[in-house]
């Protein structure tokens, strides 16, 4: 028993030792510690300010995107019904220049067999006139929609 007794105080002495060793180690290094893990920390903090500033960046830009998509959108809706209605336009256009045309040869016809009347050869060729005028018309509209959109794009560079 006396065996174990002297054991036991010798165990508790190495741990004394040991736990002695350890707090002094601690206290050697908490001094040298502190300030790098200060150090560390004002890192850290740059770090979340700086990703906080870029997310920030980042929803202003996503927010100036998305409005210039509307925007970009409401463009593209407006071109699309002023070309559609060009298109309407010309057309119609189109088919009264081409029965005028018909008109007008059916009438030379006439007239070179002496059946036609001289008033309807003017009435058609008044007739033609009035519908290129229309075609000029059309051309125009379309002339200044193109102008109209060339503005736009020069104002926005």
């Amino acid at each position: 028993m006396s065996e174990l007794s002297a054991l036991e105080g010798r165990l508790t002495d190495a741990l004394r030792r040991i736990s002695a060793g350890v707090e002094a180690l601690d206290a050697a290094q908490a001094p040298a510690a502190a300030p790098a893990d200060s150090g560390l920390e004002a890192q850290l903090a740059e770090e979340r300010t700086a990703n906080a500033q870029l997310e920030e960046r980042v929803k202003a830009l996503k927010v100036r995107q998305d409005n210039k998509i509307a925007e970009l959108e409401a463009r593209v809706t407006s071109y699309r019904k002023q070309l559609s209605d060009l298109d309407g336009e010309l057309q119609t256009l189109r088919t009264s220049n081409a029965d005028l045309n018909a008109m007008i040869e059916q009438l030379r016809g006439a007239v070179t067999s002496n059946v036609a009347e001289p008033e309807l050869v003017n009435r058609a060729l008044m007739a033609e006139l009035d519908a290129l005028r229309a075609q000029r018309s059309a051309d125009a509209a379309e002339a200044d929609a193109i102008i109209a959109d060339l503005k736009s794009l020069v104002e926005g560079a």
